[in-house]
């Protein structure tokens, strides 16, 4: 009894710990958001984020009102990436254009056939091993045995140098010379059956999850709708929202399509891939 007692003590004591030092991370974030924005309107020139986790740009959202004397812009590489890059400027603000700083680096197995098929973690594994830093890198979209890697302007040429290896297979990085189609719009169409149309309801049925499971997700601030935390798990989404599920995936709500002779109602996302 006391041991398990000692050990909630001990988890408890850990989501403190956990939770401060969310706090200070927060906090250190805005610090440096409010000075980008400064230096943009004051020097008239673009200052640029490194990339940002789906919590780092809901620190973003939440400041959109006190950084609005200077026009943002959100963009990862493509559209649909969820790693993004905020631009502090515009050309009304600066007088000129500025593009992101962001390359796209294609990862390919130094013989394709005995490439083997990997997975996300093993690409950002490889990528880590490097001691390459989180932030300098976005999305990783995979497409058969390539992979496609949004990075920094700086450390693209040290990724292209470096790289040669992901688990067993030897690989060689070259600069994308295009973004194939199906790496930005690569959606699976899913139908799932839910009592209400509610958004805990919808992300426990598309990723098999019970109700209390997924209503522990939105208390565990896991749940991002339009790149906003999201802590309203009885609220409902709109046509066109993109979730964000960390731990788990991305799809976007599409629409309620009809109802079972139930009465239960047939809800079609699509899962990005």
């Amino acid at each position: 009894m006391q041991a398990r007692q000692r050990d909630l003590e001990k988890a408890a004591s850990k989501k403190v710990e956990e939770r401060i030092a969310m706090d200070i991370e927060d906090t250190r974030l805005r610090k440096r958001l409010a000075e980008l924005a400064d230096k943009a309107y004051s020097s008239s020139q673009y200052f640029f984020t490194s990339f940002l986790s789906a919590a780092e740009l809901d620190v973003y959202y939440q400041m959109e009102l006190e950084l609005s004397y200077v026009p943002v812009t959100v963009f990862g590489g493509t559209m649909d990436c969820e790693r993004v890059m905020l631009r502090f400027g515009s050309e009304e603000l600066c007088g000129y254009e500025e593009p992101f700083p962001i390359q796209c680096i294609e990862i390919l197995p130094f013989i394709e056939k005995f490439g083997e098929t990997l997975g996300h973690r093993d690409y950002l594994g490889a990528l880590m091993n490097l001691g390459i830093e989180r932030s300098t890198l976005g999305d990783i979209v995979i497409d058969g045995k390539h992979a496609f890697v949004f990075c920094t302007d700086k450390m693209a040429p040290y990724i292209l140098d470096t790289l040669d290896r992901v688990r067993h297979t030897s690989v060689k990085c070259q600069l994308a010379a295009h973004i194939p189609e199906s790496t930005v719009t690569r959606l699976e169409r899913m139908t799932v059956q839910v009592s209400a149309a509610r958004t805990d309801s919808i992300i426990a049925k598309v990723y098999h999850l019970s109700r209390g499971e997924s209503v522990e997700l939105f208390r565990a601030k896991k749940i991002f709708v339009n790149g906003r935390l999201n802590e309203n798990n009885s609220g409902q989404l709109k046509p066109g929202d993109r979730v964000t599920v960390r731990g788990f995936g991305r799809f976007c709500y599409v629409e309620t399509v009809g109802e079972s002779r139930k009465g239960k109602l047939n809800v079609a996302v699509d899962l990005y891939c």
